[in-house]
């Protein structure tokens, strides 16, 4: 018979702490880890309520020596940005984890638990949880005083534009607006001729000098002013100003061409009507329908002026036209438009209707006019015009009217408009009283020209509900619902305006 022999089995023997005698594992302090608490302390030197800087006009903390930072609460950037906080006391010890504590979001209170491990007496490694309180405290940063003083400022942009409407301003604010090149400006202003932007930097106000060349034919001057000189560290403070002018042509301006631009752009008619506005002026001939692009260089060195602005336009009524379907051009021709048709048309001043005069012109919008239409010209032979190539022009090639555009009822066009734009929020001072009909003259231009709208953002105006009757129906153009935007508003995401987002 065999005897099997049990598996020894070896137990760890407990040891006495040699402070308070109670059994504990074996450890290189011989201590349990009340004692050893009492006796070391490793949070030692690391702050347990810290002050964190914050500002109310832009809600950004400070993360030292001078960068504000966009921190969600309880984000990985705010904790990222409490730890660098206690960062350097804690250059002998182990952050183990950290983690938000919840407090309330009105108490200017951060709480972050932080675990931290160090190896104390004999090699022993002792592990401690505490929490360290974070002070909101208030202070404004430097781009948010700035803001506010309005004053302090360190670049100008000084627009302007030497005519007598404003639809290339109008323009230009949509298209700002669209690619949000304000929300660097410090203030702006808006003068008589013209518009300013304040920034805070240099390199913001050279952007918008480079959009603005991109943009509108137009140039540009620079210069600048010594503020303040430090000899010691040969530093220089200046104020810059850049100014920048645009080209003196609206839409729907008749210009006179010099006779060398009008020969380089095919043998065009030197009478031209501007059509359109971007980044070149767009001229067609109402002669000939040869369209012509001029940019901003070739502009400044064959400049030509405006001889008419919307205040002067006439109304007539159409009472006879003759659709010209073939047109022959001489050798060198341009372009021709294909948007538009060629007829002749006889014309009547509305407020010559008891007389007989009419007068004989060619025009562009014959595919828009019909017998008893209203449409809106310039009248050239009862006009007095002082302009250095009309002079010198032939008087059999200078035409009697110059048709601009069809004239339409604006009280309905304005009952029936269902959108709108946004406004760039600016100071205003010196405004003529003529604004509202060129604002409303810019409103029919998007809607009659779908090339000129399609490069800016048209909002629903859910405020006005269109009423669509037979009797409303005069032809006006329209924006189609498809090309509006949605508006988001505050209401939208609280639920109503300025409600509280909390619940009970």
């Amino acid at each position: 018979m065999e005897y099997i022999q049990a598996p020894t089995t070896s137990s760890q023997g407990n040891i006495l702490c040699c402070t308070c005698g109670v059994p504990i594992p074996p450890n290189p302090a011989n201590m349990c880890v009340a004692c050893l608490r009492t006796q070391v302390d490793i949070s030692e030197g690391i702050p347990k309520q810290v002050t964190v800087h914050f500002c109310k006009q832009c809600e950004r903390y400070l993360q030292p020596p001078a960068t504000w930072m966009q921190c969600a609460l309880e984000s990985r950037e705010l904790l990222s940005l409490c730890l660098k906080k206690i960062k350097s006391s804690m250059s002998k010890v182990r952050l183990i984890e950290a983690g938000f504590l919840w407090t309330e979001p009105h108490s200017k209170r951060i709480k972050v638990k932080v675990t931290i491990q160090k190896e104390v007496l004999n090699g022993a490694i002792l592990q401690q949880v505490f929490v360290v309180e974070y002070v909101v405290q208030y202070q404004m940063c430097d781009d948010c005083h700035r803001v506010e003083a309005k004053d302090f400022w360190k670049a100008v942009v000084q627009v302007r534009q030497k005519t007598a409407h404003k639809k290339t301003f109008y323009y230009l604010e949509q298209l700002i607006l669209k690619h949000k090149l304000h929300s660097n400006a410090l203030n702006i202003k808006e003068i008589h001729d013209g518009i300013d932007f304040y920034y805070g930097l240099k390199q913001h106000a050279q952007k918008m000098v480079d959009f603005l060349q991109c943009t509108v034919p137009c140039r540009s001057k620079t210069s600048q002013r010594l503020i303040s000189h430090d000899i010691h560290s040969n530093t220089y403070n200046y104020k810059s100003t850049f100014s920048v002018e645009i080209v003196p042509v609206c839409k729907d301006n008749v210009v006179c061409l010099s006779p060398r631009l009008a020969q380089s752009l095919g043998n065009m008619g030197q009478v031209c009507v501007c059509v359109r506005v971007t980044s070149t002026i767009h001229l067609i001939d109402p002669r000939t329908l040869q369209i012509a692009e001029v940019d901003g260089n070739t502009y400044w060195r064959n400049p030509f002026n405006s001889l008419c602005n919307p205040r002067q336009l006439e109304e007539f009524i159409v009472m006879d036209i003759d659709i010209i379907r073939d047109q022959k051009l001489g050798a060198g021709a341009g372009m021709r438009s294909s948007r538009h048709t060629l007829a002749e048309v006889w014309v009547q001043k509305t407020s010559e209707m008891d007389t007989s005069q009419q007068y004989h012109c060619r025009t562009f919008l014959g595919h828009l006019l019909n017998i008893g239409d209203l449409v809106l010209g310039f009248d050239f032979a009862n006009s007095n015009i002082n302009d250095e190539y009309l002079n010198k022009m032939n008087p059999h090639h200078i035409p009697d009217v110059v048709l601009i555009k069809k004239g339409y009822d604006r009280v309905r066009r304005v009952k029936r408009r269902n959108w709108k734009l946004q406004e760039m929020a600016r100071d205003r001072e010196g405004m003529d009283t003529d604004d509202e009909r060129q604002y409303q003259d810019f409103l029919e231009d998007l809607e009659e020209d779908e090339a000129l709208r399609k490069n800016i953002n048209i909002f629903r105006d859910a405020s006005k509900i269109p009423v669509e009757s037979d009797t409303d129906d005069d032809g006006a153009p329209q924006i189609s619902l498809a090309e509006m935007l949605e508006e988001l508003s505050l209401m939208d995401a609280t639920g109503g305006e300025g409600a509280d987002m909390m619940t009970d």
